[in-house]
């Protein structure tokens, strides 16, 4: 019992090392972005294998001690833990499109335009690291308190692309470029979507509820 606990404890701490490795992806993909530098997107978008190698780590280990859960209670935590895991990944699959979208607009004239991507990111890495903090501490009011926030990201995403499809309208030539940022808004909103899901499986884990369709019954 003692040694399936210490394993249970190596499984929550990969998890976590690869939600800081996910986490600082989409931070310097962004950071390129905003300083345009080519050369952080391009190690970005090289260092996702990285991510993709903790998912399958995190998948084995998980897998191995399910065949070890004592309780009801460690059969969610390995399983919530694989959702995360999965989520994760996504994650790092998203700050990959950034980067590569932040490679093609730093070799393009700059446009004059200010919009909110930064404050999208750091909305939406807050709500990441609030529900791993969820996670790691089986808060779940914490994570139901986060939910909501998801709205405010899909609010700010329609500002920039309306804001950029007025733009487009207005100056044909920086399509490209716009339709460039429109990705990676949209890729920072389905970022928030993820941390949304951890969330939402923080709760499952500690109240044993599946909050991810309401008013769905199975029975």
């Amino acid at each position: 019992m003692v040694h399936f606990e210490l394993e249970l404890g190596d499984l929550k701490n990969l998890l976590l090392t690869m939600a800081s490795h996910a986490e600082a992806a989409v931070r310097q993909a962004v950071e390129a972005l905003v300083n345009r530098d080519y050369d952080l997107a391009v190690r970005v978008r090289a260092d996702d294998v990285v991510i993709d190698r903790f998912e399958i780590e995190v998948d084995e280990m998980a897998i191995r001690l399910l065949a070890k859960a004592p309780l009801a209670s460690d059969l969610r935590l390995i399983a919530v833990t694989m959702k995360i895991s999965q989520n994760l990944e996504r994650v790092g699959d998203e700050a990959c499109k950034i980067a590569n979208r932040a490679r093609d607009l730093s070799q393009e004239p700059p446009l004059k335009l200010a919009v909110v991507v930064p404050q999208m990111a750091e909305l939406a890495l807050q709500m990441l690291r609030s529900a791993l903090d969820a996670f790691v501490n089986q808060d779940p009011a914490t994570a139901r308190a986060l939910i909501p926030q998801d709205k405010e990201v899909d609010s700010l995403n329609k500002q920039v692309h309306q804001q950029l499809a007025e733009q487009m309208i207005q100056h044909p030539d920086t399509i490209t470029r716009c339709l460039n940022l429109m990705v990676i808004a949209k890729s920072l909103e389905r970022i928030a979507d993820h941390a949304k899901n951890v969330a939402e499986e923080v709760v499952y884990l500690c109240e044993a509820q599946d909050i991810r369709h309401p008013g769905t019954n199975l029975v």
